[in-house]
């Protein structure tokens, strides 16, 4: 049930958000030096335009410090997500473009409040962690519970014959690290020997505590507490700790839980191995949680858009395409606010350069990408003519990166068209951006995916790493702070560059596709190369439990 008496009133939320659109429109402090003008191959007065705007004036740090500090994360279904989905609609109306927010869907609604978890005995230490998100909460009241780690079983029925035992007890579900060095600490000052002795301990913990079947249960974790914490609920327990953590310093993952009941949380690797050894050597832990949050049930959920008409082709379409929402064990910061950011300035840049393109050019920020695409797929499954009409999509979703490749999509015709946009693009680009030509279709690791499926050009952008998968991919540290602000300006403008000379090509894209050959070259059809099929896009939320 929502709880409306936690809601702010319309009022203060419009005073908010006018609040938030003021903030965002600043423009960059005094003292901000220029960029050297930018080294083109022939005059390029619009492309010189969006140079001097881009790297001279550019929003993306205050825009991100009202996206990332004041907004925050962009969990799907939450308050969070639509506030933030307000707020690109005022923006688009204050720049005097379209905007509107379409509802795909719905989702399950979760607040999330604070997360205080303690260890009482044996000593008493505030530990490091968080509830999972769409965990259930305690109603603010302390929850005071011994520790009791998951046996390992023979088979699920030897499963279910202990869960008595765990009844009022709080669960370690996860694997207990052997050690919460990275990788790189050992390589850099172990002995050898020790080295792979280590490698061979987190190895097998990872084996055992992994998979479909975690210690026999016949139940999985999946992305936090999956299939097994809701049998562990049915049984009756006090919580479930997890962790998922990192190979780098003070990360872990901070996923999902399905629990209703039975509050679920992650512990940093430090802490989760403490509690662990203090209950595996009968040193009687006990923890205390206070867990504030409220399950809402399905949610309206929406795609947010941004529109420029098309002046002479407008039935053509030019998309510059991000992921909006996020996990919330952050802010949602380079997965995907910086592709986010990356889009909005870009859009920004053309309604000042190019008010009147000649195809209509549109941003999309899609919902639910984190669960499957789903924002980005039922847009295609509700605006069919775009599928059709599409001259070019750039997707951005790899972190805070410098772009350093386009790819063409599996598409040698889009390689043609990619290779004569980026000739007229100044040095300082093309000296360090190289097209992938063909290139191959996006299978699904982000939102290019739901376009590429039906053969429409989708160009995928790909960067530098700045440590993404390990420091800041759906973690705790995903926050303001891990942005590389002088990436992101590069980013947006050479996107605005590449929407700009997409709208303006005299010639609309073919569909033909690269052979497998072409896209894997000297690897044959062994193997066989399939492209990517289109997936129906699920209208409510669709649990992953395994």
């Amino acid at each position: 049930m929502t709880n409306h008496s936690r809601r702010p009133t319309p009022r203060r939320s419009r005073a908010l958000l006018r609040g938030l659109v003021a903030a965002s429109s600043l423009l960059l402090p005094a003292g901000v030096t220029a960029q050297s003008p930018a080294s083109f191959p022939a005059s390029e007065p619009v492309l010189e335009r969006i140079w001097r705007l881009g790297m001279d004036s550019s929003q993306v740090q205050r825009l991100g410090q009202v996206l990332l500090d004041s907004l925050g994360p962009r969990l799907t279904g939450t308050a969070r997500q639509k506030a933030a989905n307000d707020w690109l609609v005022s923006l688009y109306k204050q720049w005097g473009v379209e905007g509107r927010n379409e509802q795909i869907g719905t989702w399950r609604g979760w607040r999330r409040g604070h997360s205080h978890i303690d260890l009482v005995s044996p000593r008493v230490r505030t530990l490091e962690g968080t509830m999972l998100a769409w965990s259930p909460g305690t109603k603010k009241k302390d929850v005071t519970a011994p520790t009791i780690i998951l046996p390992r079983f023979a088979d699920s029925t030897e499963f279910v014959r202990w869960l008595p035992q765990a009844k009022g007890k709080l669960v370690l579900v996860s694997a207990p690290l052997p050690t919460c060095r990275p990788t790189e600490s050992w390589t850099a000052n172990a002995t050898p020997a020790s080295k792979a002795r280590m490698d061979s301990l987190r190895a097998e913990v990872q084996r055992e505590w992994g998979g479909a079947n975690v210690r026999g249960t016949g139940y999985s974790n999946a992305l936090g507490t999956g299939s097994l914490g809701m049998r562990l609920e049915q049984g009756g327990v006090a919580g479930v700790i997890t962790s998922r953590p990192k190979n780098a310093w003070g990360t872990i993952d901070v996923f999902e839980s399905y629990n209703t009941v039975a509050p679920a949380v992650a512990l940093s690797c430090e802490d989760y191995g403490l509690v662990f050894r203090l209950t595996e050597n009968n040193q009687q832990p006990s923890l205390r949680l206070n867990l504030d949050a409220d399950l809402l049930g399905e949610q309206p959920i929406f795609n947010t858009l941004g529109i420029i008409k098309g002046s002479e082709k407008p039935d053509e379409y030019v998309l510059l395409s991000a992921h909006f929402d996020s996990f919330d064990g952050g802010s949602g910061a380079t997965d995907n606010g910086t592709g986010s950011l990356t889009m909005l300035e870009a859009f920004r840049l053309l309604t000042q350069v190019y008010p009147k393109p000649k195809r209509t050019i549109i941003v999309g920020h899609w919902t639910a990408e984190e669960h499957g695409l789903v924002g980005s797929r039922a847009y295609t499954e509700d605006h069919p003519e775009v599928v059709q009409g599409l001259q070019a999509l750039f997707n951005q979703d790899g972190g805070t990166g410098r772009i350093l490749s386009v790819g063409a999509g599996g598409l040698p015709n889009g390689g043609e068209h990619l290779t004569q946009w980026m000739s007229r693009l100044p040095k300082e680009f093309t000296s360090v951006v190289t097209a992938r030509i063909p290139g191959s279709p996006s299978g699904g690791g982000s939102d290019d995916a739901s376009f590429a499926c039906y053969g429409a050009p989708a160009f995928g952008m790909g960067g530098t790493s700045w440590e993404y998968g390990n420091y800041t991919w759906h973690t705790n540290r995903d926050t303001f702070d891990k942005v590389v602000w002088d990436d992101v300006k590069h980013n947006a403008t050479l996107t605005a560059m590449l929407a700009y000379l997409a709208s303006e090509d005299p010639t609309k894209i073919t569909r033909e596709r690269a052979t497998a050959e072409q896209i894997a070259p000297g690897r044959g059809n062994a193997g066989a190369f399939a492209w990517p099929t289109c997936q129906k896009a699920p209208r409510k939320t669709a649990p992953r439990l395994r």
